[in-house]
C-alpha cells in the first residue's frame, strides 16, 4: 500500500480561481515592489549621509568612489538629501586653480547636524542657564573643565601609548574622539621648501559635535576642549573653526615641527592660554 499526502495548491486561472482574487493578489505584489525600493533608497541615503558627515566637505565623485556608486546614483541621493535640507553645497577653491570655478563639495547643514543631536541637550542647556544665573559664569566654566577632564583621563593612556610622535598622538586622539561620537579624522600637512619644516602640522577635524547646542550657547566648552587637546598631544594647538560658531567642521591646527611641551593635567580654567581669535574662525582651511 502506498500512503498519500494531500497537498493544496492555488487554482490556476480558469480552474476555479476567483477573478477578483487574482487581480487583488497581483495588485498586492506590485505594491510591494515600490515599498521595497523605497526602503533600499532610504538605506542608501543613510550611507551617503554618513559618508558626507565623515568625509565632508566631499565631492560627488569622491562619494561615488568611497561607496561604489555610479555618478548618476550618488547625485540622485545627494539631490534628495539637499531637498530635505540635511546637506548643503560648499564652494571650495581648487588646488592651484587660477580662474577656474570653485569645486562643489557637500557638507552637513545646520539642520543635518541638529538631526544627529540628543534630546537631552535641551534639558542640559536649561540647567546650565540656571546654574549661571544662580552661581555665575565661573560655575559654568568649572563644569565644562570638569567634563573634559574626565574625557582627558580616559583618553590619556591611549594617546600616551602612541609614543612621542605628535602625528601619532593626534591620530590616537582622533580614534578616541570617534568612539565618543565626534566623527574625527586627521590630515597631515607637510611644509615644503622654501617653507621651514617647523610649519608642518596635522589638522584634527571633527565632523559632528554631540554637544553642539551647548557649545553654541556656552563657548567655554570649545575652549576647554581645545585646552584638553593641547595637553594630550603635548603642543600648543589652535582652533581654526567650530561647528558651534557656524563652521562646517571643527578643525584644530596641531603643529608637528615644534618641540613638544610639558603640559600639566587639567586643574582649572585658564582662558588666557587660548587663542581666542583663531578659535572663532568659520571655515576649514
Amino acid at each position: 500500500m502506498y500512503s498519500m499526502t494531500k497537498t493544496t495548491s492555488a487554482p490556476l486561472a480558469g480552474q476555479g480561481a476567483p477573478e477578483g482574487a487574482l487581480r487583488g493578489g497581483k495588485r498586492a505584489a506590485l505594491a510591494s515592489v515600490p515599498a521595497a525600493a523605497a526602503d533600499s533608497d532610504e538605506r542608501t541615503r543613510d550611507r551617503v549621509l554618513s559618508a558626507v558627515l565623515e568625509h565632508g566637505p566631499v565631492s560627488a565623485a569622491e562619494l561615488g568612489d568611497l561607496l561604489g556608486f555610479t555618478p548618476a546614483a550618488v547625485r540622485r541621493h545627494l539631490d534628495h538629501l539637499s531637498r530635505a535640507g540635511v546637506i548643503e553645497v560648499k564652494r571650495v577653491a581648487r588646488a592651484g586653480a587660477g580662474a577656474g570655478r570653485p569645486a562643489r563639495r557637500y557638507v552637513l547643514s545646520s539642520q543635518g547636524q541638529s538631526s544627529l543631536g540628543d534630546d537631552y541637550l535641551n534639558i542640559a542647556t536649561l540647567a546650565l542657564k540656571q546654574l549661571g544665573a544662580v552661581a555665575g559664569d565661573e560655575a559654568v566654566r568649572q563644569f565644562a573643565v570638569e567634563r573634559f577632564a574626565e574625557m582627558e583621563r580616559r583618553y590619556a593612556p591611549e594617546v600616551e601609548a602612541a609614543g612621542a610622535d605628535i602625528t601619532a598622538r593626534a591620530q590616537a586622539l582622533s580614534a578616541a574622539l570617534s568612539r565618543d561620537g565626534f566623527v574625527a579624522s586627521t590630515a597631515s600637512i607637510e611644509a615644503k621648501a622654501p617653507l621651514p619644516a617647523a610649519l608642518s602640522s596635522v589638522q584634527l577635524c571633527q565632523g559632528h559635535c554631540p554637544i553642539q547646542q551647548l557649545a553654541t550657547q556656552f563657548p567655554v566648552f570649545c575652549d576647554a576642549e581645545t585646552q584638553m587637546f593641547s595637553r594630550l598631544v603635548g603642543v600648543d594647538v589652535r582652533r581654526l573653526s567650530t561647528l558651534a560658531r557656524g563652521g562646517h567642521v571643527c578643525t584644530t591646527h596641531i603643529p608637528t615641527g615644534r618641540p613638544a611641551l610639558t603640559v600639566a593635567p587639567a586643574t582649572g580654567y585658564a582662558p588666557d592660554t587660548l587663542d581666542e581669535v583663531s578659535n572663532h574662525l568659520q571655515e576649514r582651511p
